[in-house]
């Protein structure tokens, strides 16, 4: 592969905030166009989501991954931490996992969920699960990446429910020594 078509996976830093903001704004904007309100999504503000990161960045060191793609800079972000419903056997939870539209289908979103596990297990966490929407057709990324289907539940995302699916992960030491 050429230089510029390799990916780093990298612990964000505070000077990202711009970027994963940006990332976050346009997957959104392009991926629940139809699954969310419009209001929602017109409403979304990179200047808010940038305070929003530097915030969780300042809180929780470590716990958001960039990729990176030569020149072209940041290209996908994600963040994960102590998975947040008790009453699931999960340690751990991938929060979010966004990847630019011009960047998928090209192991980015792979590269990513490596690195968001490996997190989690460096923290004590063995197991995970994340959340999605089910209308949205990335969700099989996750089945391809070997999360079990766990549950479906309706999550209030941006002010409105929707029906969500968890997959997870049950232990991610035999995960990473598959791999």
């Amino acid at each position: 592969m050429e230089p510029e078509t390799l990916f780093r996976a990298r612990q964000a830093e505070i000077e990202d905030a711009e970027a994963i903001a940006r990332i976050e704004v346009e997957t959104w904007r392009a991926t629940y166009a139809g699954m969310l309100p419009d209001r929602v999504l017109i409403g979304m503000s990179e200047k808010r989501q940038r305070a929003s990161w530097i915030g969780m960045m300042r809180y929780r060191p470590g716990d958001v991954i960039v990729i990176e793609q030569g020149a072209a800079g940041i290209v996908g972000f994600g963040n994960c931490g102590t998975q947040r419903d008790g009453a699931l056997p999960y340690a751990g939870e991938i929060f979010t996992l966004y990847v630019t539209p011009d960047a998928q289908n090209r192991g980015v979103g792979k590269q990513l969920m490596a690195a968001l596990f490996a997190r989690l297990v460096a923290a004590g966490r063995t197991s995970a699960l994340v959340w999605v929407i089910k209308a949205n057709p990335s969700r099989f990324f996750y089945q391809r990446m070997g999360g079990k289907f766990v549950l479906t539940r309706r999550i209030r995302v941006g002010g409105e429910l929707v029906d969500a699916i968890a997959y997870g992960w049950p232990d991610l030491l035999a995960l990473n020594a598959a791999q």
